[in-house]
């Protein structure tokens, strides 16, 4: 009898262990790990290390995009958020003379300036399948539990859509944090 009393006893407390244990990792906040560079003196770049910051999304075409999104402290401190999207080397010419579109599940419309001049030292490494873009005037107004559309102008007048899911965009945000 002593050895079923101890037997229910057991079962009950790790019951109550891995329901504890469920409840904890269930309401749990993502957590990025973020990696710091310094490019040029007093220049830090922070990046997330975690594959939604290194997102490879799909385009309608099924051609994959790498999205990087970082945070670059500059000498006087202060900070701005980037989104590099790559596409494969010669699947597309981006109309870097347009900004990039970001529309919400919600209808919500934004736009990043395309800065991608400035993304590399040497103008003969840059290309027309990359663009850099500044969310620092809008990261904070999307939401991070709704979907994205970001919306990529081309040289030929057509579209190239990516979908983000929400995840990402919490991602992003979470980048802003970093000191």
């Amino acid at each position: 009898m002593r050895a079923v009393l101890r037997l229910i006893g057991s079962t009950v407390i790790l019951g109550l262990l891995a329901g504890a244990l469920m409840i904890n990792l269930a309401i749990a906040p993502a957590q990025a790990a973020v990696r710091q560079l310094e490019e040029a003196p007093g220049e830090t770049v922070y990046q997330s290390e975690i594959s939604q910051s290194r997102q490879t999304l799909k385009d309608q075409q099924g051609n994959s995009w790498q999205a990087i999104a970082f945070k670059r402290t500059h000498p006087d401190r202060t900070a701005t958020m980037y989104l590099r999207l790559v596409g494969f080397p010669g699947t597309t010419n981006l109309d870097h003379s347009q900004p990039l579109t970001l529309i919400d599940s919600m209808g919500n419309t934004f736009t990043a300036a395309d800065v991608s001049p400035d993304m590399f030292m040497n103008q003969a490494q840059g290309g027309t399948d990359a663009g850099e873009y500044n969310l620092q005037p809008i990261l904070m107004q999307l939401e991070a539990a709704i979907p994205l559309q970001l919306t990529l102008p081309t040289l030929d007048q057509s579209e190239i859509k990516l979908n983000v899911d929400p995840g990402v965009v919490e991602e992003w945000r979470s980048l802003t944090n970093q000191s």
